[in-house]
Parts: C-alpha cells; sequence; structure tokens
C-alpha cells in the first residue's frame, strides 16, 4: 500500500506567547505534526512553548506584539496579503486559527480562496472578552460577517458558543472541543492531603490583571481566623497594588507574590488548595492543571469554564456570602470574598475532604487527556 498523503494545513496565531490559547496550539501540535503537514503562522516574533520539530514557522513582522489596538488593525491589512501568499504558495487545504483578530483574517481568506477549508477558533467569552466599548462595537459588526464566511468553529465552552449565536449572530456550525492537558509525571498523594495542619497552603496562578481579581482571595485570608499560606503565582499590571494591599492589611507573612516561575507544577505540587477567582474565563488552564496535580479546587463560578469543570455543567444557586460543594470542587458567587473565606475555611478544617475533592480532581483530569482532546478535534477537522 502507498503511504497516506498529508494534507497541508496551516494554524494561524497572534503569537506563540505564555496564553491559554498559545499553549494549546502548542499541545495540538505535537499531535497535528504526525497526521499533517504543518505550516505554524504568527503574527509577531515571540515563542514561549515549544514547537515540534517539523513544524513550518512563518513570521509575518519583525515588530513586537505590544502594539495598540489601531496599529494592530493596520498590521492586519498586510497579514491578509501575506497570509492569502502562504496559502497558495504551501497548496492549504485548512486554515485554522486561534482567537478575534486571526479569526477576522481567516474570514477573508475563505472568501479569497474558496478550495480552502476555514476553522475558527474563539478562546474567551465574547462579551466580556473585549477591552472598551469601541472594540465591542467592532467586534458585533465584524463577527457576524466575517465569523460566518468560515465553515465552522470551535471554542471551549458551550456558554461561548451560546453567546456568539445570541449576542453575535455567528450561524455557523460550532463544537466545544475542551483544552487538552499533558498528565503531569508527578501528581500529588491524596491521602497526604488528609492531616491535621496548622496552615494551609493555598495557590494561584494566572497575570495579575483586574480579570483575574487575586485581591479577592487575599481579602478571603484577611477575613478569616485560620492560618494560610497563599502564593500567587504569575506577573501583571497589578503588582504594586497587590503588594500595597497586603502590606496594608499586615499579610506580609501569609500571601506571596512569586511573580513568573519555570516550574509551576513543582509549586502546586508543595500546595494543599488551588484558587481560581476569576471575573471571567474562557476556558482556565490554570485550574484543569491544578486539578491533574491533585490539588482540590476552589472557584469563581464566572463564565466560562468552572461549573462545566467542577459540575459537569449542571447549574447551581450560590447564595451570596456561602459556597456550592460541586462534584469536583467548591464554587463560589464572582467577587464574594466571605464565601471563599468560608469556602477556604472549609478545606482547612476537613482533611478527610482535602483527600476527596484531590482523588476527584485527578480523576475528571483525565478526561481533558492531549490523546482523547485531539480524537475529537482531529474527528472535528476532517468532517
Amino acid at each position: 500500500m502507498s503511504p497516506k498523503i498529508k494534507q497541508n494545513i496551516t494554524i494561524l496565531s497572534i503569537t506563540l506567547g505564555s496564553g491559554g490559547a498559545e499553549k494549546v496550539i502548542s499541545l495540538l501540535l505535537k499531535k497535528l505534526v504526525i497526521d499533517y503537514n504543518v505550516t505554524l503562522v504568527l503574527f509577531y516574533n515571540t515563542i514561549h512553548f515549544p514547537i515540534p520539530e517539523g513544524v513550518n514557522i512563518v513570521i509575518l513582522s519583525k515588530k513586537g506584539a505590544n502594539r495598540s489596538f489601531l496599529s494592530k488593525t493596520l498590521d492586519s491589512l498586510s497579514f491578509i496579503m501575506k497570509y492569502n501568499r502562504i496559502i497558495k504558495k504551501e497548496h492549504i487545504n485548512i486554515s485554522i486559527s486561534f482567537l478575534a483578530f486571526p479569526n477576522l483574517i481567516n474570514g477573508i481568506i475563505s472568501s479569497m480562496n474558496k478550495s480552502v477549508k476555514t476553522i475558527i477558533s474563539e478562546r474567551g467569552f465574547p462579551s466580556d472578552n473585549v477591552t472598551s466599548k469601541l472594540s465591542l462595537f467592532i467586534s458585533k459588526i465584524f463577527y457576524p460577517i466575517f465569523y460566518n464566511r468560515c465553515d465552522k468553529l470551535f471554542s471551549n465552552s458551550v456558554h461561548i458558543n451560546k453567546d456568539l449565536k445570541d449576542n453575535f449572530g455567528v450561524k455557523i456550525p460550532m463544537e466545544v472541543i475542551y483544552n487538552p492537558i499533558e498528565i503531569p509525571s508527578l501528581v500529588i498523594d491524596s491521602k497526604k492531603l488528609n492531616t491535621s495542619i496548622d496552615t494551609l497552603k493555598v495557590i494561584t496562578a494566572g497575570s495579575l490583571i483586574k480579570r483575574k481579581n487575586q485581591i479577592m482571595t487575599i481579602l478571603a485570608i484577611m477575613v478569616s481566623k485560620l492560618k494560610y499560606e497563599f502564593s500567587i503565582l504569575g506577573a501583571g499590571d497589578l503588582h504594586d497594588y497587590l503588594k500595597d494591599e497586603i502590606d496594608k492589611n499586615q499579610l506580609s507573612d501569609s500571601v506571596f507574590l512569586k511573580g513568573k516561575v519555570k516550574k509551576v507544577n513543582e509549586h502546586l505540587l508543595n500546595s494543599q488548595c488551588f484558587v481560581l477567582s476569576s471575573f471571567t474565563e474562557g476556558f482556565p488552564n490554570a485550574l484543569i492543571e491544578a486539578m491533574a496535580i491533585g490539588l482540590p479546587s476552589i472557584s469563581t463560578n464566572c463564565l466560562s469554564g468552572p461549573l462545566e469543570l467542577l459540575n459537569e455543567n449542571n447549574e447551581v444557586n450560590i447564595k451570596g456570602g456561602e459556597f456550592f460543594i460541586a462534584k469536583y470542587g467548591l464554587l463560589v458567587n464572582n467577587d464574594d470574598h466571605i464565601g471563599l473565606s468560608k469556602a477556604l475555611d472549609y478545606f482547612h478544617n476537613n482533611p478527610e475532604e482535602r483527600e476527596k475533592f484531590s482523588k476527584l480532581s485527578i480523576q475528571r483530569s483525565k478526561e481533558y487527556q492531549l490523546k482523547s482532546i485531539y480524537k475529537k478535534f482531529n474527528y472535528f477537522i476532517q468532517n
């Protein structure tokens, strides 16, 4: 038998920086390069995650990614022509894009190259994922025009797809394909969490920006009468603000700004509870990766992701100042530090619950292994 001829495929993204979408791309590339001839096309030369050998890399601009909205819009005009030339030169069969700007370009490409299958991927909750009223206005105009020119769309949440349909007029076929993870080689021994402790080691990971709302956890620890060590992994614009709040509330012995760290898993392994305090998410990589390590987890019931991860998307009603014991973790309302404080105290006071939810976290995370997620992704591409 003659070997199967591989199709030519492009992955289009702004960068391969340290974001959640970029990590998903990096993981999927490991499998895609086996089944396809893959060209990774980046707007800007920012590469944080590894790229598998065999992937053809094309950078469209020598300029940095840290540019204004207007500059990026102007850049996009040249990117359209450059990307179209790549599509023709590499005889691309399938063009897949991640995030809004690349998705809009893919929509234009679909009109210029009728023979190319165009697939777009929305990674954040659209109604909450715009930076200003202007960008929301632009999204309301251009999403229906250009997204609907593509063949199909996949996101990482049922809530994202519903928002695109209800509020942005997207009518093309849509599917949910959750973020893949690689199961870590080392996980927490759940039984060791079932011991009485004086101080509970809590951890979170994410950029220090308003959307991640780390101050909520700091306030939750402040009002609790129990002892905590809270490590915040990540950097961002709110570093000085958070440091001032920690100092002002005399929590410098309890809350630690660790900055960007390379070996996140080592910090997770040395913790006993994970907290996600975000106002909004696309699909929280940090949460599922903490669960894969075996950490019992608490999350805000924000759109989107946590309800799907922790309670199989079954709706919950949480009273103000309280928390909900979900199937795979604890849920609290957005920006409710009192409810979060009670949830933290629940894990602090109940070591058997820490062991129980540690085991459940590991169990749940196995459903998101790269092998099984890629199988669904590849089927989606081909059908």
